[in-house]
């Protein structure tokens, strides 16, 4: 007995949702990427705090993502558990919007195309809140919603404008999470609303106005220097030199520092597989491919046709696609190439599926849908299984108790998983040590041990000691910005009662400008004004895992119990 349609629907996002459930009990107690994970647990319960984006700490997106996870944490309390869920219902939004776009073509591609996108989405730094994750699933929802609409005019227009409205609000909103998908959502819409009547057209500026007029709400908090400064200056100009790898990414080795630190998958991997800088060589020259691939074939198709719907779907798509290229090149990395490949690599095979159509006609359309979608589907998983299908399997054998390398932090019922047991076992040692020399209210201030210095900020410990407010500006830490001459990260460590430095990135060491030592000033208060209160921890280069300093007695030595501390440069 064939099933019915709804069946088939019911089978092909139950099969999605499997997809993300075997890996989800490995996911959830996974290490964390300990600022960026770190800054997504702080800043939104600095919001609800009462802290401003762009004021009261550095925040190089849009306000977004950090409002609505606010809200969040205020129904459901600041927790990892809450973050990491959130993060993947973000992931979901990626993959269901590719899931709809493609279904314009039938499930049997539309599932291959969404589990392609699955698998590249899942593993880059597992689950963590990102803004860029929730602005593209809400820039590919808001397409999807728009392209609704355009399907629908004009012989149902009352629903064709609702889905224009509905459409332009999403993908306002989407920019609100991350700026810099302005592009992307922006060619993607252009493809979308060309050659719609001015009804349409109005109808669809009208939501998106809606969606961006948060940032009328941020400017008039942050006030709009502020916010030009955090969200363009700052990103644009500031911190490219301090980030950026060389482009193409090199053949034989890796130089991104923790992109090296995970070079080692556990397991063994069955099929042949390159180098792992081998393979980020090749991803980086298959993004780049895929998203010509797709605007030629979208090109040719609408030129043969320019009233076919799926011609359209498949060019605002490839503009899309066009438009998040720049997220893959300001930094070479797999996670970056993870964020922008989940959507042109993933669309693929509704291009092959369009050149077979016209080119192999005796061939069924289910066919050629299975067999566009299993080629492309093979193809990711040999040629970078890395940073995917091995990722993603791993994850899964985490879900069952095998290949976990992670330790748990645990303090006052909060928290943190980190990727090496000698940091977790001095963290959690820290974190005990802190209330017997601090008092609840005191301003706490982390760093790394050379302030000169500043490529990571465990930022994770704001989190994991939410009774000690942040003394910084600087929770993010990045070279060329807290570092840099005339930054306000000395006069912040002067205001701090306590302070952690940490040494567990003492050997960074990227092709770029966060080599270069920045200002001394931030050492020189360290020096004059605190107190070393205990070390924890020894890493590999032989300092200090963690240092807990104590606000020196105004115009006194440093108090029994504790030394006063040595200049990081000697």
């Amino acid at each position: 007995m064939s099933l019915t349609s709804r069946q088939k629907n019911v089978l092909a996002f139950l099969v999605l949702g499997v997809l993300f459930l075997l890996p989800l009990r490995g996911l959830l107690r996974s290490q964390g990427p300990p600022m960026e994970e770190g800054f997504m647990l702080v800043f939104p319960e600095r919001v609800l705090a009462g802290d401003i984006p762009n004021v009261d700490f550095l925040h190089l997106y849009g306000p977004g993502s950090l409002w609505v996870l606010a809200g969040v944490y205020k129904l459901f309390g600041t927790q990892l558990v809450v973050e990491r869920l959130f993060a993947l219902l973000q992931q979901i939004g990626v993959v269901l919007g590719m899931y709809g776009l493609a279904r314009y073509w039938g499930r049997t591609v539309a599932l291959f195309c969404g589990i392609i996108a699955l698998v590249i989405i899942v593993p880059p730094i597992g689950l963590t809140a990102l803004a860029w994750d929730g602005g593209v699933a809400l820039g590919l929802l808001g397409l999807l919603a728009t392209l609704q609409g355009r399907r629908r005019w004009p012989t149902d227009a009352p629903k064709a404008l609702r889905w224009a409205l509905v459409g332009g609000i999403v993908s306002g909103f989407a920019l609100l999470y991350r700026l810099d998908l302005v592009v992307a959502v922006g060619l993607g819409l252009l493809a979308a609303w060309w050659g719609t009547d001015r009804r349409f057209k109005i109808r669809l500026g009208t939501g998106f106005a809606i969606g961006v007029a948060g940032y009328l709400v941020h400017m008039a908090m942050a006030g709009p220097s502020k916010v030009f400064e955090g969200m363009v200056l700052q990103p644009v100009f500031d911190l490219r030199g301090g980030r950026k790898l060389p482009v193409p990414p090199p053949w034989d080795h890796l130089d991104g520092f923790l992109q090296r630190s995970g070079a080692i998958m556990p397991g063994h991997w069955p099929l042949p597989a390159l180098h792992v800088s081998s393979q980020l060589f090749v991803w980086f020259f298959a993004l780049l491919a895929s998203v010509v691939f797709l605007l030629a074939v979208a090109i040719w198709d609408v030129r043969r046709d320019r009233t076919r719907f799926q011609a359209r779907v498949l060019l605002a798509v490839a503009l899309f696609s066009l438009g998040m290229v720049p997220q893959a090149m300001q930094r070479v990395d797999s996670a970056h190439f993870a964020w922008v490949s989940c959507v042109p690599f993933a669309f693929v095979p509704i291009a092959i599926l369009e050149i077979l159509r016209v080119r192999a006609k005796r061939w069924s359309f289910r066919r050629s849908a299975m067999l566009s979608g299993a080629a492309v589907l093979l193809l990711m998983v040999l040629m970078v299984p890395q940073f995917t299908a091995w990722a993603y399997t791993d994850y899964v054998a985490q879900t069952f108790g095998r290949h976990r390398l992670a330790f748990k932090i645990e303090h006052d019922g909060r928290v943190f998983y980190y990727g090496r047991k000698e940091v977790a076992d001095a963290a959690n040692e820290l974190l005990r040590a802190v209330p017997k020399v601090a008092k609840p209210g005191d301003r706490l201030f982390v760093g790394t041990t050379d302030l000169r210095k500043t490529p990571l900020s465990e930022a994770y410990l704001y989190y994991m000691l939410p009774d000690y407010p942040p003394a910084t500006y600087y929770i993010e830490m990045d070279p060329g910005v807290a570092n840099a001459k005339g930054s306000r990260m000395a006069s912040d460590l002067r205001s701090a009662n306590i302070a952690i430095l940490s040494g567990a990135w003492n050997d960074w060491s990227e092709p770029n400008d966060s080599r270069k030592l920045g200002s001394d000033a931030s050492n020189q208060v360290l020096v004059k004004d605190f107190c070393l209160a205990g070390s924890f921890g020894v890493y590999r280069t032989g300092d200090p895992l963690y240092e807990l300093f104590t606000r020196r007695p105004a115009g006194r030595p440093c108090p029994p119990g504790t030394t006063t501390p040595k200049h990081p440069g000697t």
